[in-house]
């Protein structure tokens, strides 16, 4: 759809000055006499330019695709407690955290926030529930896509198309790490879809959602492009689409279509305190699907690649302590012993900065794009270490062996002196903590910006800047070098997480 947009803020401005102009005069004049005054009469006055603006014509996407998005209605069996029939609004505030994570349902309704009723009670019995989403066709011989929560556990899976028709699903299959699932019905000649590229997407492009909100089958709903490559605290392989698209439960697993008509992503996820829409949605890019779906459709299953390694962000205080000059990258905070990590020679506090040539910016960008590449594919990483850029390779491997992680750190930190009170580490205690003998120093008390930051009595120390500490000595020696801020490599309980303290 055309729109011409004219300007009468020109007119107004016009008889504005105009009517200055007058002022001095008889009175107030047109803007015509205005004009035909400032001008001489051998110039022509030039008209004010009008703007064309064109939008999306979102009814002819919708008459042209809408048909290839359908409704999907899932059933199955979950376990509940002896007391879960209570249905008072106490019980259903308690919200998906009352449930079975082992539920079949329980993904489907942690994603989009749903009020379900709490796990009380001792006994169990099993249950009937359902559950719906959305999903579009890709091949006319009957190929759909949604997502994988939406299918999961789930004994009966029902597609129904925009002309009422309905057919069983099979789940081909579903990969709980991107959130892809790709079902088969037995249907021909059917309405497709046309795929995009979400790389060409720019921040601020128009998109629209089709699916089926709350059971509202073929619903509308447009919005922006409000971010790329958002990395979510949910242990994927996704770098999201951000949208302002109004998207619910139900909408899950329909299609993101640009100004184009072409599908860029896949509608999954939603932020909200309230179990309905406010302002976040969350889609898969469609290159991400795809690939899913290819290695689906050929061998039933899905295979990612690792690194074998837990990375953090970098913050300011971060960038400080290694010397960086901005914030970016993915701190290394942990390696797996003998993964392909640790045979590329990555060490704990290296700052991962690009792979093959790709910048990592945020954390999260790591295990986004190691997780879409296959098992053995050989990498170039670029790596920060003791204040200088070095590169390694690295042969990946599979992610079914371990994963790699995202760390999270958001302590705040104070100022001061770091407060920590040092000793050696028991053989006992490293022995019970897994490390080697002169490995580390416990931490016996906490005070001042370490306790700001999040240190704690019975932490035990490992390094200060990526440099590993077996004595107080080197402690000392490593603050008196340190600058405003230093970064902790800590192990509590079987994990290792660096913390930002600001000295001062």
């Amino acid at each position: 759809m055309n729109t011409l947009l004219t300007s009468p803020r020109r007119l107004i401005l016009a008889l504005v000055a105009a009517g200055a102009l007058g002022a001095t005069g008889a009175g107030l004049i047109t803007a015509h006499e205005a004009r035909a005054q400032a001008a001489p009469p051998e110039v022509a006055a030039v008209a004010p330019a009008t703007t064309t603006v064109t939008l999306p014509d979102f009814s002819a996407i919708t008459a042209r695709y809408g048909p290839a998005v359908v409704n999907i209605s899932v059933s199955g069996m979950r376990k509940v407690s002896g007391d879960d029939g209570d249905n008072s609004p106490t019980a259903r505030q308690r919200g998906p955290q009352g449930m079975d994570p082992n539920d079949p349902m329980f993904e489907f309704f942690r994603r989009f926030g749903i009020p379900m009723p709490g796990m009380g009670g001792q006994s169990q019995r099993n249950v009937p529930v359902r559950g719906e989403g959305s999903g579009f066709i890709i091949d006319p011989n009957g190929i759909v896509l949604t997502n994988a929560h939406v299918v999961k556990g789930a004994t009966d899976v029902t597609v129904k198309l925009t002309d009422r028709r309905e057919f069983r699903a099979k789940v081909l299959g579903a990969d709980p790490k991107t959130d892809i699932a790709v079902l088969k019905i037995d249907a021909h000649n059917l309405p497709t879809v046309k795929l995009g590229n979400s790389a060409d997407l720019k921040v601020g492009d128009w998109v629209l959602a089709i699916g089926s909100p709350f059971g509202f089958e073929n619903s509308v709903t447009a919005g922006v492009v409000s971010a790329k490559g958002r990395s979510l605290p949910d242990d994927s392989f996704v770098p999201f689409i951000q949208t302002d698209a109004a998207v619910n439960p139900g909408n899950s697993g329909g299609p993101l279509f640009n100004a184009a008509g072409e599908v860029v992503g896949i509608n999954s996820q939603i932020y909200s305190r309230s179990g309905g829409f406010q302002g976040l949605s969350f889609a898969i890019p469609i290159e991400v699907a795809t690939r899913v779906e290819q290695q689906i459709v050929a061998t039933g299953h899905v295979e990612h690649a690792r690194l074998g390694v837990a990375v953090q962000e970098v913050n300011q205080a971060f960038a400080d302590s290694f010397k960086l000059p901005r914030p970016a990258g993915a701190l290394v905070a942990n390696v797996d012993a003998g993964g392909p990590a640790d045979k590329a020679g990555l060490k704990v506090g290296d700052v991962i900065l690009k792979v093959n040539g790709r910048p990592i910016v945020a954390s999260g960008d790591l295990p986004a794009f190691i997780g879409q590449q296959p098992p053995g594919e050989k990498v170039q990483m670029e790596v920060w270490r003791q204040g200088h850029a070095e590169t390694l390779a690295a042969t990946l491997g599979n992610v079914n062996d371990k994963s790699t992680k995202v760390a999270s750190s958001d302590q705040a930190v104070g100022k001061g002196q770091l407060g920590l009170s040092l000793r050696p580490l028991q053989p006992d205690e490293a022995q019970a903590a897994g490390l080697e003998k002169g490995q580390g120093l416990l931490i016996e008390d906490v005070r001042g910006p370490a306790a700001m930051a999040g240190v704690q009595s019975g932490d035990v120390l490992l390094a200060i800047n990526g440099t590993p500490v077996k004595g107080v000595e080197q402690v000392r020696a490593a603050m008196a070098h340190a600058g405003k801020s230093v970064a902790l490599l800590i192990e509590r309980d079987g994990d290792k997480i660096f913390v930002p303290v600001q000295l001062g």
